[in-house]
């Protein structure tokens, strides 16, 4: 890092913010991201995390998850989607970020033991990306699952799951676990927050 980043690091990353929330109201502004709007916030994060802004490097590593393989799927739009305009601050159905009592949690919260439990996060994370978080879960000794199925146990719902969930590509995995439990399957429907707590990271 130069001495000029070094003296105006707060400055500079207020201006990186000022410009990411533009940046995420354009990108947002015709209701989905398209793979060159991804790889073009791609290439505008990697240019601007010289700073070390938190925000930034954060964003930059859930983009570079989702374009790892080269093509944002479907889902990884939805998920990247909700998070920028987030960020963005719009008033939208579609943007908000949910508050725990719209989502088909868990009431109580079940207690979430690791060990030999199945577990698939849906949605856009805040603890990192989806290989850290299954990461998190092997180390723990719990199991990842690739889909929901009668053996799953707890299906964590990232923190940047919309209010619209069940318009969302990663709804239908909501709505297959809801599916499974209300037929009496012990499937948990829980938070991130919840799961992190649950684990100690918090």
């Amino acid at each position: 890092m130069d001495i000029f980043t070094k003296l105006n690091r707060k400055n500079i990353q207020d201006r990186q913010i000022d410009t990411l929330i533009g940046l995420s109201k354009g990108i947002t502004a015709d209701g989905k991201v398209a793979q060159a709007e991804a790889e073009f916030l791609q290439s505008w994060l990697v240019q601007n995390c010289h700073s070390e802004n938190p925000l930034v490097i954060n964003l930059l590593g859930k983009v570079g998850a989702m374009l790892q393989d080269g093509v944002l799927d479907d889902e990884e739009s939805a998920e990247l989607f909700a998070l920028l305009h987030s960020l963005s601050g719009e008033k939208s159905e579609i943007g908000e970020i949910s508050k725990s009592s719209r989502l088909p949690i868990c009431n109580p919260a079940p207690d979430i033991v690791f060990p030999e439990n199945t577990f698939l996060f849906t949605g856009t994370c805040a603890f990192g990306t989806r290989r850290e978080c299954q990461n998190a879960i092997e180390d723990l000794g719990g199991i990842n699952l690739s889909g929901v199925t009668k053996s799953l146990n707890f299906l964590v719902l990232g923190t940047y799951v919309t209010d619209s969930w069940a318009h969302e590509s990663f709804g239908r995995k909501i709505e297959k676990a809801m599916a499974y439990r209300d037929s009496g399957q012990k499937i948990s429907i829980v938070s991130e927050e919840h799961w992190l707590r649950s684990t100690g990271l918090f």
